[in-house]
């Protein structure tokens, strides 16, 4: 028969991994503490709203809205949309720097910089679809990822990149009204 003292010493270690485990698993922001004041990010998100036009023999592959979104280090951010082919004026801002901290953050942290930019084929039967590209340049570090929307292709795209592209659709959402 195991003594109740051997139990209890071996409860402690269970409960305190318990107590600091809880909170990292029901927290389901990315911790902005990653991100360093040294830190150089540029972010360039691009939106395409693009249509497949059929002229009989050929087809080709317009976009119908496009979207820019260009965030500086210092949160400086330019909004750019070209609709039916017409340029709309720019829309400058200034993120503020939470929301700055928290895109470096989720950068950093998972990892953004490190997927390789492999290419998220088309299928052939959609006409309709939204592809979107990011290009990120952390610490002189560039990547540029391409990539249609999930029901347009049959690759699996990562969690990680839907994450960053929710955030900057969000700031994007803000100007685009």
């Amino acid at each position: 028969m195991v003594k109740p003292v051997y139990l209890v010493l071996g409860a402690i270690p269970v409960i305190v991994s318990l107590l600091l485990v809880t909170p990292l698993l029901l927290k389901n922001e990315i911790p902005t503490s990653a991100a360093n004041y040294t830190d150089n990010v540029e972010i360039e998100y691009t939106k395409h709203q693009l249509k497949k036009i059929s002229y009989g023999v050929t087809e080709r592959t317009g976009a119908q809205k496009t979207e820019i979104l260009y965030i500086k280090n210092d949160g400086e951010l330019k909004y750019s949309v070209t609709e039916n082919g017409y340029l709309k004026p720019d829309v400058r801002s200034q993120l503020d720097e939470a929301k700055l901290n928290k895109i470096k953050a989720l950068i950093k942290e998972t990892g953004f910089i490190a997927i390789p930019s492999e290419s998220f084929p088309v299928m052939e039967n959609v006409t309709e679809y939204q592809k979107s590209n990011v290009k990120v340049t952390l610490n002189g570090k560039v990547n540029q990822i391409h990539w249609p929307q999930q029901n347009a292709t049959e690759g699996f795209i990562p969690p990680i990149i839907t994450m960053v592209e929710s955030e900057l659709d969000q700031i994007m959402s803000e100007f685009s009204e």
